[in-house]
């Protein structure tokens, strides 16, 4: 929701640039920044301040402003705040959704897939500065949960004369997963098949993983789901739904009463935790408090938190005496940045190790200090102790004075303190899955639409925070809902955009948003030793075939097709007038 916003001093006497900016990818800007302005990296410092939504459009250095500011404050020596406004925001910032595809489906007698053939035009805009990942996106995408024996995709990016298009949350995804859901929807339809059963007999089985779909993904790596249940995702997605029960009894006594309620649901794979890498440097200070630096920025994911939760559980310590700092180039000097549900599982685990290196130099310290085994000591409540001896014990904060000592000689091959800066980079992306559920009530004569229940059940590894994992799936759910049946730019034939204001522009407000019931099942990544797999957008992902397949269930409409997002009454409604 937040606009962009940059705010640039220089520094003369320290010859030293200082950039706050509304970016998810602090190291980028600040080595783009060096190489432009002719200043080398630790000249200059970039820090991403709390950003009220990024969401990708604030990835990378896409913008003039980055460096136009800076430059300008570079030469009248003061510094200078420039802070987007709404109408700017929708010219001027990246968007992303638009394109067509043309896609046909073979299937058995008894609705195996055979193959699938899917040619696209993809709307990159007047420019294309992220290259092809929102379209590969797309056609990784669509194989979704099942086995695809044979899939031909072909996608041609078109250069328009409309608002530059890069990667929004779901970055592509959203389009390949409503074309293979639509696929199997009027599959069954056309083989008289239940649209449960048509997506069970072609789910990837649980002994089959890893499974490689022999497609290269958006990290130039082959596509290989790392693990995963679908069956059972399904099933507890059904349970939860009640979906034989409202089909066999509720519907039809609903439908008696003259209401038109609809059921749908759809299944997704989200590729997840791409690389190359992040880092974070964990350590204990004197005081017994333990600093967590990392180069990710955030935007409202509950990084704090998650990091904080990790460093605490390796080292004993409640969370609250924890410190986090992200998006701050100062303070850690690589990362890639915060995109593609990667923060919990690139950052996550760059913390875990440092965290977990920084646990054996306190228990090597507490050893030296107690003069006992390594393994006769526990850590806990910010305190080592040895095993069985009450009130044998000593306070990290103490430890990590004797790793500093003020007088005498640090031995050969041992570091000062205890802290530890700690690398980590995948082998690939990692795989998260669901199956979103709802059910709806439309007004059949003006065709506005309530949801009365919506299900998300959702496998993303090991759970860091249940309460951060719901809000991100809410918050996903809450856009999706937005694209499938508000959000639209409304432009002329010119490309000029008609409704640049929030006034024009639709959103869906708390009284569209119902209450979202979440589930989760857990089936560990072994591309990390967390077994993390990401969710910042997989509450978006699905909402757009969802909708429809609900909308054409409570208009019991078995010879529509309706093809397209976003709809809304008035679009609904030409649709059907078509038909």
């Amino acid at each position: 929701m937040e606009t962009r916003g940059v705010v640039a001093h220089w520094d003369a006497r320290a010859s030293r640039l200082t950039l706050w900016d509304t970016t998810q990818a602090p190291v980028f800007i600040r080595n783009g920044l060096a190489g432009m302005l002719g200043l080398s990296e630790r000249q200059v410092r970039v820090i991403a301040p709390f950003v009220g939504g990024g969401f990708g459009p604030k990835i990378m250095m896409f913008y003039p402003e980055e460096v136009l500011l800076p430059w300008a404050a570079m030469r009248l020596r003061r510094p200078i705040k420039w802070i987007e406004d709404r109408r700017e925001h929708f010219f001027a910032t990246t968007h992303e959704r638009g394109q067509i595809h043309d896609a046909e489906i073979a299937l058995t007698d008894d609705g195996k897939i055979l193959g699938i053939r899917d040619v696209f035009l993809h709307d990159t805009g007047a420019y294309d500065p992220y290259g092809l990942t929102v379209p590969i996106n797309s056609q990784c995408t669509l194989l979704g949960p099942y086995v695809v024996p044979a899939y031909d995709s072909t996608f041609t990016a078109v250069f328009t004369n409309l608002p530059i298009v890069t990667p929004f949350r779901g970055a592509g995804r959203q389009h390949g997963v409503f074309v293979i859901e639509r696929l199997l929807d009027f599959a069954a339809r056309e083989l008289a098949l239940d649209r449960v059963e048509i997506r069970r007999r072609n789910l990837i089985p649980p002994d089959a993983f890893p499974y490689n779909n022999e497609i290269i993904y958006q990290d130039f790596a082959p596509l290989e789901y790392d693990s995963g249940n679908y069956p059972a995702v399904l099933d507890k997605a059904l349970a939860a739904i009640d979906y034989r029960r409202f089909t066999a009894e509720e519907q039809p006594r609903l439908r008696a009463q003259g209401r038109r309620v609809g059921i749908a649901l759809a299944c997704y794979v989200e590729g997840t935790g791409i690389g190359p890498y992040e880092g974070a440097k964990v350590q204990v200070q004197a005081n017994g408090r333990v600093s967590v630096v990392t180069g990710i920025g955030t935007q409202g994911q509950g990084h704090f938190t998650s990091l904080a939760q990790i460093a605490a559980d390796r080292l004993g310590v409640d969370v609250r005496n924890v410190d986090v700092v992200t998006g701050d180039t100062d303070q850690f000097y690589w990362g890639a940045g915060t995109f593609a549900s990667r923060g919990a599982v690139v950052a996550g685990n760059a913390v875990g190790a440092a965290a977990g290196t920084v646990r054996q130099k306190i228990l090597r310290t507490a050893a030296e200090h107690f003069e006992c085994a390594e393994d006769d000591l526990e850590i806990a409540d910010g305190h080592v102790s040895i095993v069985g001896v009450p009130g044998k014990s000593v306070r990290l904060g103490e430890l990590a004075l004797r790793a500093n000592p003020m007088r005498g000689a640090v031995r050969p091959g041992t570091e000062p303190g205890l802290e530890s800066t700690q690398y980590f980079g995948p082998s690939g992306g990692a795989t998260a899955n669901g199956v979103h559920a709802m059910v709806i009530e439309l007004d059949p004569e003006i065709l506005t639409l309530k949801i009365l229940r919506y299900v998300v059940v959702h496998d993303c590894g090991t759970v860091i925070n249940p309460l951060i994992l719901a809000g991100q799936i809410h918050g996903g759910v809450a856009q999706g809902i937005g694209n499938a049946f508000y959000e639209r730019l409304v432009l002329d034939d010119k490309g000029q955009l008609l409704n640049a204001s929030l006034a024009d522009y639709l959103l869906p407000t708390s009284l569209e948003v119902p209450t979202i019931e979440l589930a989760h099942t857990v089936t560990v990544s072994p591309l990390n030793p967390l077994g993390i797999k990401g969710a910042g957008e997989a509450g978006a992902i699905p909402v757009g075939p969802l909708f429809v397949q609900a909308i054409e269930d409570a208009l019991e409409l078995a010879d529509a097709r309706l093809c397209e997002i976003p709809l809304s009454p008035a679009r609904l409604w030409e649709l059907l007038g078509q038909r």
